[in-house]
């Protein structure tokens, strides 16, 4: 289980929010919603252990992230609003050196299956830089077929995609949460999920 008590986040001199509290346990999904720059962004990063929070403590299986290092970042794939691929790439090498940042192996058969998987049949050997928006997200997302995390912390996941790809990620993170697995996302849309929360900020 993730928990967050008492979060605070300042940015300059303002500050975004205060005394957040939050818990999302197995088959558990949160949706943080909100205007532009009232701090769901940030949320995300303070979980994800990007960023520190002003005040409050995040606490992973009931032990502070702080002093889980490694062991929760395992646990746990934060995927950003702005695409993370390299553009002189291919999806295919991206994926391999993702799953070498993450300290796994990935052998080619599963890299190839998860970009199938995601529409990029016949792109996985062509430069990302010459990919379309669409194409660059989905790249992307893959890492969430290959990536065996319990806790998905997902900023704007829809981002650029069709509704066919839409379809097929909302199936993802849903086959992910039947497995046991929990979700953190910001979204302007909703989500029809089951065993799913709001979190306005």
């Amino acid at each position: 289980m993730l928990t967050a008590t008492g979060l605070s986040c300042v940015r300059g001199e303002r500050r975004l929010f205060a005394g957040l509290d939050l818990a999302v346990g197995p088959g558990e999904w949160l949706h943080v919603q909100g205007e532009n720059g009232a701090g769901k962004t940030s949320l995300l990063r303070i979980l994800a252990t990007l960023s520190p929070p002003a005040e409050g403590e995040v606490r992973w299986q009931g032990e502070p992230v702080t002093v889980l290092a490694e062991d929760y970042r395992r646990a746990m794939l934060f995927l950003g609003h702005h695409g993370a691929v390299k553009e002189e790439l291919t999806p295919l090498e991206n994926l391999t050196l993702a799953a070498q940042l993450d300290g796994t192996t990935l052998d080619e058969a599963n890299a190839l299956s998860a970009l199938m998987r995601f529409g990029l049949r016949g792109r996985e050997d062509l430069a990302v830089r010459f990919l379309s928006a669409g194409q660059k997200r989905r790249v992307l997302l893959a890492r969430l077929a290959v990536r065996k995390a319990t806790l998905w912390i997902l900023d704007e996941p829809f981002t650029a995609l069709d509704v066919k790809a839409v379809d097929m990620l909302s199936g993802l993170i849903e086959s992910h949460l039947a497995a046991g697995g929990m979700a953190i996302l910001t979204s302007h849309q909703s989500m029809p999920l089951p065993n799913g929360r709001i979190l306005s900020l």
